[in-house]
């Protein structure tokens, strides 16, 4: 048994002001109180429930800021361009170097105060476009990375088809591929089996987007997969893929899953930046998630998904960083609701009422979502029975020190960065700097290699 000493702890409603918090040798949480009689390990910080990063292609780490530049005898860059730039690299990595690249993300994550992350997991082959030995190959080497640096994962292997709608794939894409049902479903089988080599470990399912899987392949492979696990699916990120879409099915990319699948809780829609309110309205009803990158949408040039509108019907909503060009969860919610700003010209739009706190609202929602995104049901921020995850705050910094509670999620939200974390815990265990650093040389040695490719 362990005891920590906090300044302030969060809960789903209040704070505990001192916070002791008592764990097991597993790091769950076995009491938490204000007074505590006995020895103790004191943090001079704030203690939240650790950040959710609901969606990561973890390989395009490697290309972070490296595609800012027009390519070669363009005169105008897009998302389908840089589609071809991330194409290079799927094609260049090998499970060594996914796993390096994957070792060094996560540790950035957990220096950014992510404790999970949900791995959408679509470069399964070799560089030839054949399976490997182990089919999961590619999804053991990201359970590894996260095990060896000890953020939790949810691994999402992702069924990938054909190129475009009606469309074979191309040369380009041979890594991604499971030609059928049963290919994909053998796919998950190991892939789960992987996820039992890590405590931290879990399995979802998905598709990576309609114009990837054909449509009687996609109603099949969802009603092969467990009902309870969390089922991811890009949707109507681009204004082109809604119109290709319209002229294929006569329906929009929402409206189609809507009409034919049982979308419901267990759905994730990430992006879903180009919707109607007919859509809008559906997803609310059916209580499917939305998964929203803003760094990654802001950066390809999506557009902005209608927060506004889908806030006020009741829709949730969870964050992730997709293609990692940026690190920082604070970041990620002030551009989505900064572009909610500019676009309505009005301050604070996700209040309703009198009182009610932009930064404890945004917060709180993504976290929750967040761990529905994972899969993990439960709401308890810090609760007996469950493990110690939380990022700390640092209680001295300039910002934190003199600010009441009721306004401490928005100061941390919209005014702080990275330099405000004291340190990031999961089960029980602070993640040290040091540990965070001992995966530069495997990561820098990588980079190398590819850019020698």
């Amino acid at each position: 048994m362990k005891t920590w000493k906090f300044d302030a702890l969060l809960q789903n409603n209040t704070w505990i002001t001192p916070a002791f918090v008592s764990v097991d040798n597993n790091g769950v949480i076995k009491s938490i109180d204000s007074q505590h009689q006995g020895e103790f390990h004191t943090i001079k910080g704030i203690a939240l429930p650790g950040y959710q990063n609901a969606h990561s292609h973890a390989f395009q780490y490697a290309m972070a800021g490296t595609a800012e530049h027009l390519p070669k005898g363009a005169l105008t860059d897009d998302f389908w361009s840089w589609r071809e730039a991330m194409y290079n690299l799927a094609l260049n990595v090998t499970p060594e170097n996914v796993r390096a690249i994957a070792t060094m993300l996560y540790s950035e994550m957990l220096r950014h105060g992510y404790t999970s992350v949900t791995e959408f997991h679509y470069v399964h082959h070799d560089t030839n476009g054949e399976p490997y030995t182990n089919l999961a190959e590619m999804g053991t080497q990201l359970i590894t990375a996260a095990k060896e640096v000890g953020i939790k994962i949810t691994l999402v292997p992702i069924f990938y088809q054909m190129g475009d709608f009606g469309k074979p794939a191309s040369k380009r894409q041979r890594r991604f591929l499971s030609k059928t049902v049963e290919d994909y479903l053998a796919l998950y089988e190991k892939s789960q089996e992987a996820c039992k080599s890590y405590c931290g470990a879990n399995i979802g399912a998905g598709i990576h987007s309609l114009r990837a899987v054909c449509d009687k392949d996609i109603i099949s492979m969802l009603s092969q997969i467990p009902k309870n696990i969390p089922r991811h699916i890009h949707v109507s990120e681009q204004q082109k893929e809604v119109d290709s879409c319209i002229a294929y099915f006569g329906q929009r990319p929402v409206e189609w899953l809507l009409n034919n699948t049982d979308i419901n809780e267990n759905y994730h829609l990430v992006h879903a930046t180009h919707l109607n309110s007919q859509e809008i309205s559906g997803i609310c009803k059916s209580k499917a998630q939305v998964v929203l990158c803003p760094s990654t949408e802001g950066n390809l040039g999506d557009g902005l998904f209608s927060l506004r509108d889908f806030w006020k019907q009741g829709g949730r909503w969870s964050i992730g960083t997709d293609s990692h060009i940026g690190l920082n969860p604070m970041e990620e919610l002030r551009i989505l609701d900064y572009g909610q700003r500019l676009h309505w010209q009005k301050r604070n739009i996700l209040c309703n009422k009198e009182g009610e706190d932009s930064g404890e609202l945004a917060f709180k929602e993504s976290i929750i979502s967040g761990r529905k995104a994972m899969g993990n049901d439960v709401k308890d921020f810090f609760a007996i029975g469950q493990p110690l995850d939380a990022v700390i705050i640092d209680s001295s910094h300039p910002l934190i020190a003199p600010t009441s509670k009721e306004r401490l999620l928005s100061t941390i939200i919209y005014s702080c960065d990275v330099s405000a974390i004291f340190a990031t815990m999961v089960n029980g265990n602070l993640i040290s700097e040091n540990s965070l650093q001992k995966c530069k040389v495997d990561f820098f040695k990588t980079i190398k290699e590819l850019k020698n490719r």
